[in-house]
């Protein structure tokens, strides 16, 4: 077993509130640790939506998933935290009170007096389409994110769904592609009837 990892905090999660959580962490003079079983920072917003436009972050008008990202990074810097990526907890154990130790999938042994779970939706997997085959469609003509944008430009698109997602997309998508239908079960969307009403407008 190697030697254990000790720190005041062990933050599960490198996305936005991870990161958050290291900057609100330092400010209490408490040293953080960070695991994620990507392979870089910024969760969701950075793996499947960073060109995703985000309009509700309280004073900031307008910024992408990955902009947010950049802008919690250089926030969180002067505290110096330590990411281990590509890993994944496999157990937790508590030995003191209050002490705890975190084994990872790479037998890195940790132990602290806190923990924060900042997983959000976890290890995310694509929501896949009962279709036999389309794995061999994958990344050529079926996507489940975004990453850039100008890669679908002139292009005929299909969005498939009703969320928040799939209106977001439509929205930002119309303006660049030749042709977009947007295919969906049933004529009321879960999405934010504001992203409704503009879809409508298209």
């Amino acid at each position: 077993m190697s030697e254990a990892i000790k720190t005041d905090v062990l933050i599960i999660g490198a996305g936005p509130c991870g990161l958050f959580a290291v900057f609100e962490l330092g400010l209490l003079d408490m040293k953080a640790h960070v695991i994620d079983i990507l392979d870089k920072v910024g969760g969701q917003c950075a793996e499947l939506y960073p060109e995703k436009p985000i309009y509700d972050i309280p004073g900031i008008p307008y910024i992408t998933g990955q902009g947010i990202c950049d802008s919690l990074m250089a926030q969180i810097t002067p505290f110096g935290a330590t990411f281990h990526l590509q890993e994944m907890v496999e157990s937790i154990q508590k030995i003191g009170d209050p002490l705890f130790r975190i084994k990872t999938d790479r037998d890195k042994i940790f132990e602290v007096k806190v923990i924060v779970i900042a997983a959000g939706g976890g290890s995310f997997q694509p929501k896949r389409p009962p279709i036999p085959g389309i794995e061999a469609y994958e990344n050529t003509s079926v996507f489940y994110s975004v990453r850039q944008l100008e890669s679908f430009r002139n292009k005929r698109l299909l969005i498939v769904g009703g969320g928040d997602s799939a209106l977001d997309w439509t929205l930002n998508l119309a303006p660049v592609a030749s042709h977009l239908t947007l295919l969906h079960r049933r004529s009321d969307f879960r999405a934010a009837p504001d992203s409704v009403n503009k879809m409508m407008a298209l």
